[in-house]
This record gives structure tokens, sequence and C-alpha cells, in this order.
């Protein structure tokens, strides 16, 4: 029996028509295009409108990624959803409603929650389930409506965060070539404070009192978390290259978590990588968190950069704190 890999067959994302530029937010907290530009690269970033759930840019990417992938819904078996920003409260799950737009029926769905690594955390649950024969496609989404979550009178953090989804078909193959090459992700709990949404939870319930005191909405340590986010990055990537003696030269796409342009650059020169190598899409969506990576990767491969067989390395980091990175080829159906 020929042994079975997992391959990445296609990308697929979703934009929200709605943009807050850096001028909007001038007229909103204390602030300036100069500094949002200058700490954070970010010039713009798309928000949901008011009747636009997480799912419903979700089920728009994967709907892309499903037709791009050459498949039909009644393919799919298996839907994982990477998403800290979902439509309700603990139940039910964003995939199952993600499922159920799309007309996939019967069909195991499951939420999973690792902040801005979550992507590329599903991708390890993709590869799992097909190379244990469980599942040959897998729909593995990325989808935020992080604007549900932000105070926009907190210009620390309201300036960061943007909408939108991002998707992916990973499939069965047993051509060796089209197989991820490595993937590997990671967490360390004692972090935990980093990053957090206080309320609602077992922690703080929903209560009048929360709602004051703004527990709704997200809370970071920005200056650890850069500090930590650069060092953490850095190690990770520089492990999984020397694990499966790669250069860093010659990778075609570095596609990093788009949180802050400083902290790409500082990852990207510490590899020795070249501008033409980095993926870079923060300056035009800021940080979606779980979509960051898939968005990106959509946009290589819309721009026709992203070619069949070409390597991709992807790096990321969010609350939890988790980070995770991967090598892998895109293995488009022919």
């Amino acid at each position: 029996m020929e042994k079975v890999y997992a391959a990445f067959r296609s990308i697929g994302a979703y934009v929200p028509q709605k943009i807050l530029t850096n001028a909007d937010f001038e007229k909103m907290v204390d602030t300036s295009d100069e500094w949002i530009v200058k700490r954070t690269g970010i010039k713009k970033r798309h928000i949901a409108a008011d009747d636009e759930s997480t799912s419903d840019m979700a089920a728009k990417a994967a709907k892309i990624a499903i037709e791009r992938a050459g498949l039909s819904v009644e393919d799919i078996d298996l839907v994982v959803m990477a998403t800290v920003t979902p439509d309700y409260f603990n139940m039910p799950s964003t995939a199952c409603l993600v499922s159920d737009k799309l007309g996939i029926k019967n069909v195991q769905a499951f939420d999973l929650s690792a902040a801005c690594s979550g992507f590329v955390y599903a991708l390890t649950v993709a590869k799992a389930f097909i190379e244990s024969g469980m599942k040959k496609n897998v729909l593995v989404i990325g989808a935020e409506k992080f604007s549900s979550i932000v105070d926009y009178t907190d210009r620390t953090t309201s300036i960061l965060f943007g909408d939108g989804a991002g998707a992916a078909v990973i499939s069965a193959t047993t051509n060796r070539d089209e197989a991820f090459v490595d993937i590997h992700a990671s967490a360390d709990g004692s972090y935990w404070d980093f990053l957090i949404t206080p309320s609602p939870g077992s922690v703080n319930p929903a209560s009048h009192t929360a709602i004051d005191e703004g527990l709704q909405f997200v809370k970071m340590k920005g200056n650890e978390t850069f500090k930590l986010a650069v060092k953490t990055l850095t190690k990770d990537v520089k492990e999984i290259l020397k694990n499966n003696n790669i250069e860093a030269g010659e990778i075609p796409h570095f596609v990093p978590h788009q949180a802050n342009y400083r902290i790409i650059k500082a990852v990207g020169d510490s590899l020795g990588m070249r501008e033409d190598q980095v993926v870079l899409t923060v300056h035009k969506y800021g940080n979606t968190s779980a979509a960051s990576i898939p968005m990106a990767i959509n946009d290589i491969y819309e721009e026709g950069r992203l070619q069949s067989g070409e390597l991709m390395l992807l790096d990321t980091f969010g609350g939890g704190l988790t980070w995770a990175s991967a090598l892998i080829p895109f293995a488009p159906n022919k």
C-alpha cells in the first residue's frame, strides 16, 4: 500500500469592503498616520459590515478555495476552522455554521483556538487526519472579525487589527514531491496574559461589571509581546530550516504572520532573507490574526507570484502564547 501524504491544493480569501485608514484613526484617537506607519507598517485595514459575521467571510473564502481545488462541497470530509472571534460564544462552532452555508452535510467540523497561529495549527490537524488515512480532503479556514473585540477608544490596540478570511484545501496524495516538507507547532501557557480577551468566560462570566470594565475587548502587552515574538519566530524558523537542510536563500516565499512590519523585518533580516522572498500584506490588511497567513498566500497566488511546486515557509506567533512554522510546497491539481 502506497504511503499517503498531505498536499496543499488551493487557496482562497475574502476581504470586507469597508476600509479604515490611518487618517480615520486620527479622528478617533490621539494618534497619527506617521506614528502608526513607523511603529507597525500598517496603512489601512478592512472592517466587516455590522451584519457580516466571521462565518459569512469564512464561507466566501472557502467557496473559492474549493473551486480552485477542482472539487465540490461533496468532496470535503473535514472542516477545521481557526478563529478567536467565533459567531457565538462557545457554541455552535463557527465551523458548523460555515459547513451549513456551504452545503457541506454530515461531515466532521470543529473550531480551533490558537489566535494568530490558528491557521498553521489547523494545517497540522489536516496533515494528521490525512496521513492517518482518516480523511482525504480537508477544508482549513482562518477567519476573524477582530473588529468585534477591539476597543476603538484604545489607541494601542485598535490601530492594529483588521477583518478577513482565508481558506485552503489540503488533500491526500501519493506523490512525495507534493507533500508537506515539515510542520511544527508549539505553545507556552506561562505567557497567557500577553494577549487576552478577559470576558466572557468562566473566569469573568458575562456581567454588567465586565462590560463596564471593557473586559470583552482584546488586551495586549505590546512591548513584551513584540520582543518575545521576534526571538521565538527567529529561533523556530532557523530550527525548521536546519532540520530539513534548507538554506533561507532557497525559499521562494517566506510568509510570516502579518502582525507588525518591524517584527517581520527583524525576523527576515536575522534569517538573511531578501526583500523579494518576504511576503508583505500588513500595510493593507493590518493584523487579521488566524486569517493573516492564508490571506497573504492568496495575495501572491492572485498576483501570479505563487507557482506550482514552489516552497512556502510559514511562520506565526499568537496568543496563548502559541507559535508555529511550516515548509509546504504549493501543489495545485494539474
